[in-house]
């Protein structure tokens, strides 16, 4: 199947090849007929990689959001939008569970006394069928560490 859709990419390499070799002077009508093929056999794999790259990455991407308490309480299936943000500018580190719950809400998952998780949703990705989790942890009461995983 691939390399059906990498032939017909090359139907546009090739006239493109040709149409920049009639631009720049090269070869004469007969020559640039046979010297456009080379470019086109390697152009044409290139866009198709390019192109599967840049569907992967449209389907990976997501937008990133400043963490808002009043979004991150209603909105609980796109938590994922804020979790960046809540990592990056480390605004848990140094506070406590009771500090925590009162910011992020009271529906985590506590795994035990020193690691809590708040479910943030599914991460948009190529074959992501598992929810994400923002995970805290704790060391003397204060939060150390927060991390994001896959759950």
């Amino acid at each position: 199947m691939s390399i059906l859709i990498i032939l017909i990419l090359a139907i546009p390499s090739y006239f493109l090849s040709k149409y920049v070799l009639k631009k720049l002077h090269l070869g004469n009508e007969k020559n640039r007929k046979l010297i456009a093929i080379i470019p086109a056999i390697f152009l044409s794999p290139i866009i198709y990689f390019g192109l599967i790259y840049l569907w992967i990455f449209s389907v990976s991407y997501y937008p990133s959001n400043d963490f808002d308490k009043q979004e991150w309480e209603t909105n609980i299936e796109e938590r994922y939008k804020m979790s960046e943000d809540i990592m990056e500018s480390k605004i848990l580190i140094g506070k406590t569970k009771e500090e925590i719950t009162e910011l992020l809400g009271k529906d985590f998952y506590s795994y035990n006394q020193n690691h809590i998780a708040y479910g943030i949703g599914f991460v948009p990705g190529l074959f992501n069928i598992d929810p994400d989790v923002l995970d805290i942890y704790f060391e003397n009461g204060k939060v150390t560490k927060v991390l994001q995983h896959q759950n």
